[in-house]
């Protein structure tokens, strides 16, 4: 008779990949549980909180808060974390499974798409992601260079993560010195010659993917002025419509916001974001960098709710020094875990991973992993949560692991020369690094390299 899982005397194990938001959701969901349960969150890097401490933008602290919720569900004491991992890499898929009885794929979506257009490869052009992550601090991009000697910069994308970047160009270094940028970014920012960032979408004013705080903040720059220009923000019928259901409320409040930038006269302030709408980026020109810019004019055309932009062959060119990408982003495969590369993700239903439609025994996924890159921070919770119901569902049928120890993980891994960072161990980086942050008045000041994190555990 085989063990009863998820009673004291035998608890459900389960193996978390990725220490960001929707990794932690789902531990919550699992801990909420009537069952006893054991969970190891495993993170390729030493630290936690993936897209809390790499994605949300420096000038953005207080959204960082959500960390301390993370924190109460690590302080529990049937909670693990092992940072430095590299499911995939120092760990299969499989070998997980030796260890946990069930495992959440909650790894997120790291690669930036790219635009498939000529030029999109020349200096000076850049995933949005890639200088996201140079300016929080992230160890892949800690070498990266970015050439802000040009004056006209341009962000493609009007979605967070295209304000973000642009919002740091657009900042003076006294507003953002006393964030936890990085100093390395903050200097490069001090010596930047961009005075223009535009932004632009291939869509129309009604259809914006930002947020209303977002776009907002940008009235309140210290040397920027915002430039709309009032005839993009004449709608069609469909759009019209979109605006009109309560849905869209806050895709309303952003083209009541629009409107109002519209009608403000331009000062005389240092810098200025200009926002395009119903315009594609075609091609990049220039020779051995980045130049020239040729975008396409659109139109919409479709139901409300499922306009699509269509090129009217109309082109025009508009000088780029830098030019920054933020289209999406893509899930990368896990080897040995079936993958949809059509969609970037893992295949599912519920978050039960499959293959060819068939549900396999043990595994599952949450996050953008699962669903897609779409939504905000907390809309992670309640696709994890779903995640967690059907693993804890599906608890009667699984197998229990042949080794239910987590020092077995531990010396599995330590035998192949991997360090791995424990829950406490981060607490001792996370405190020199508030540490060093205090001596110059910064909330922390981030180790860069990994083996820096490491060498204070």
């Amino acid at each position: 008779m085989s063990e009863q899982l998820g009673t004291q005397q035998r608890p459900l194990r389960v193996a978390v990949v990725g220490a960001g938001p929707s990794g932690f959701y789902a531990a919550e969901a699992l801990f909420t549980s009537e069952m006893t349960v054991k969970v190891d969150m495993f993170d390729r890097l030493p630290s936690p909180f993936g897209l809390v401490r790499y994605g949300v933008a420096p000038d953005h602290y207080k959204i960082k808060n959500v960390i301390k919720i993370y924190e109460k569900i690590a302080a529990r004491e049937n909670f693990s974390f092992l940072g430095n991992v590299k499911v995939g890499k120092d760990i299969s898929a499989a070998e997980l499974q030796t260890y946990y009885d069930a495992v959440i794929f909650s790894c997120g979506s790291e690669k930036e798409k790219t635009l498939g257009i000529p030029g999109e490869d020349l200096a000076g052009s850049y995933a949005a992601s890639e200088f996201v992550w140079w300016y929080n601090g992230h160890p892949d991009c800690v070498n990266n260079k970015f050439d802000l000697s040009k004056e006209i910069a341009v962000v493609i994308g009007q979605g967070n993560v295209a304000l973000d970047v642009a919002r740091i160009l657009c900042k003076t270094v006294d507003e953002l010195k006393m964030t936890d940028i990085t100093q390395a970014a903050l200097d490069a920012l001090a010596q930047s010659k961009v005075r223009e960032v535009h932004l632009i979408g291939r869509r129309g004013p009604a259809q914006t993917a930002f947020t209303p705080v977002e776009i907002r903040e940008f009235g309140a720059l210290a040397e920027c002025d915002v430039v709309v220009n009032p005839d993009e923000l004449v709608l069609n019928d469909a759009s019209k419509t979109e605006l009109a259901d309560p849905r869209n409320a806050p895709k309303k409040k952003n083209y009541d916001i629009l409107g109002g930038f519209a009608r403000m006269p331009i000062g005389k302030k240092r810098k200025r974001l200009i926002i395009h709408f119903y315009e594609s980026p075609r091609e990049l020109k220039g020779s051995g960098a980045v130049e020239k810019l040729v975008l396409e004019k659109n139109e919409l055309s479709g139901e409300p709710g499922k306009q699509k932009a269509k090129g009217t062959g109309k082109l025009k060119e508009m000088n780029c020094g830098v030019f920054f990408r933020s289209v999406g982003y893509r899930g990368a495969p896990i080897p040995g875990v079936p993958f949809r590369e059509d969609w970037a993700v893992l295949p599912n239903e519920g978050g039960r991973i499959t293959d060819n439609g068939k549900p396999l025994s043990g595994l599952y996924c949450a996050g953008w992993i699962k669903r897609g890159p779409s939504g905000i921070i907390g809309t992670n919770k309640p696709c994890s949560q779903e995640t967690a119901q059907n693993l804890l569902a599906d608890v009667p049928n699984l197998p229990p692991c042949p080794q239910p120890d987590t020092n077995k993980v531990i010396e599995f891994l330590t035998k192949k020369g991997i360090k791995v960072v424990s829950f406490k161990d981060w607490q001792k980086i996370d405190a020199a690094e508030i540490a060093r942050g205090a001596k110059v008045g910064k909330p922390r000041e981030k180790f860069l390299l990994v083996s820096e994190m490491l060498s204070v555990v």
